[in-house]
């Protein structure tokens, strides 16, 4: 018999939260683990280190231009966030060198900054930032164009970020992860766009990554039951060609994602903390 991940505290009054839970993991739906619900205290050491993250990519945007290297970018990103008391999350979690993403046209997402990396007119840049404050994390990206660009390029940005503010909109209490997938999946599709399905967004907060598994693509009504007071990111990532990837051979740490046929790609992210009434953003 299967163990069921929602248990009862002893003692505890049951809520009307726990009821409707139950309800769904009866059904043979997946749900969270306690422990995927924030506390109170939790939720604002959250919220602190959005705030903080968020300040960090404006910062970047403040000084993002034409003729810079992607590692003054990570520069930018390192000494703002110590500055502030916070740690930049990527720095050294898992062989990765730098303290930020930053991925160019083809490079879908993982973009190690390197001196040699100069950014040049025309170009579309996803500058990925995930923030530490007092043992939080919270995680977002942004995308940025360089100078002028070309008409097709700056269609892919547009749509990506629509593609996050409808799986936002998709992302509702007592729903399902699918939901989200299913919504941004539709609308990437009216523009024959290929939507990532290597990455996914996740729950996060307490951790780096933690559950959900976030996709961007799939059916409704699957993947796991959305509760209030789960944290997570949506993060579609969309290739103007197809959804396929690989991991650039000359990469020596590994990390490096590029879309499969070499055509650009676009990403936008936020952290969300799911609430009785909907999401409520954590990060800009």
């Amino acid at each position: 018999m299967k163990r069921k991940r929602w248990h009862l505290v002893q003692g505890q009054e049951i809520t009307e939260l726990d009821r409707r839970v139950m309800y769904w993991e009866n059904k043979g739906k997946e749900v969270p683990t306690r422990e995927l619900i924030k506390t109170p205290e939790q939720i604002e050491g959250i919220k602190q280190a959005g705030k903080l993250n968020t300040a960090v990519l404006d910062e970047v945007a403040r000084n993002i231009r034409e003729g810079m290297s992607t590692l003054e970018i990570d520069k930018i990103v390192y000494d703002y966030t110590t500055l502030h008391g916070g740690t930049p999350a990527p720095l050294n979690y898992e062989g990765f060198p730098k303290s930020v993403c930053t991925s160019i046209n083809e490079v879908v997402c993982h973009g190690i900054p390197k001196e040699e990396d100069i950014l040049q007119e025309g170009d579309i840049i996803n500058v990925d930032c995930t923030t530490i404050l007092n043992g939080y994390f919270a995680d977002a990206s942004r995308m940025f164009i360089i100078g002028e660009t070309t008409p097709e390029k700056e269609q892919l940005v547009r749509v990506a970020k629509e593609c996050l503010e409808i799986g936002m909109e998709a992302a509702k209490p007592y729903c399902f992860v699918g939901d989200i997938g299913n919504a941004i999946q539709k609308h990437a599709k009216k523009y024959n766009y290929g939507i990532v399905r290597d990455l996914c967004g996740h729950g996060v907060g307490n951790a780096f990554h933690e559950e959900p598994d976030v996709m961007h693509y799939g059916r409704k009504g699957t993947g796991m039951l959305l509760v209030p007071g789960m944290v997570f990111t949506i993060e579609p990532m969309v290739n103007m060609g197809t959804w396929r990837v690989f991991t650039d051979a000359e990469d020596p740490y590994g990390w490096e994602v590029i879309s499969e046929d070499e055509m650009p790609s676009a990403q936008w992210e936020h952290t969300f903390l799911m609430t009785e009434e909907g999401v409520e953003i954590l990060t800009y």
